[in-house]
């Protein structure tokens, strides 16, 4: 008896993101691509059960987002202020103490 087998040349079809979509698991098994995409294209989001999950984003676009964390940009906005000369004294309340006993 002579077995038919199916043609083994027949490769599944690759998936092909659409304008920056991937699904996770083409993200997980094509991620050199996913990153190379990152930075010609620019974001890239990966679904999961059709629902946006995350955004890849280049390490550049990250620290631009993040911004500077030193505080210089929110003292430059002070500094800016038509009311930069207005005095702000804090209110001070003492806090009352309580005795601990052993």
């Amino acid at each position: 008896m002579t077995r038919i087998s199916k043609s083994s040349s027949a490769k599944p079809r690759r998936r092909s993101p659409k304008s920056g979509q991937w699904l996770l698991q083409d993200a997980k098994a094509r991620f050199s691509e996913l990153v190379r995409r990152v930075r010609s294209e620019g974001p890239q989001h990966v679904t999961v059960h059709g629902r946006d999950e995350v955004v890849v984003i280049s390490a550049e676009e990250f620290r631009r987002l993040k911004g500077d964390l030193s505080g210089e940009a929110l003292i430059a906005v002070m500094q800016a202020s038509p009311h930069r000369d207005i005095e702000v004294e804090p209110k001070r309340t003492p806090l009352p103490v309580r005795k601990v006993l052993f």
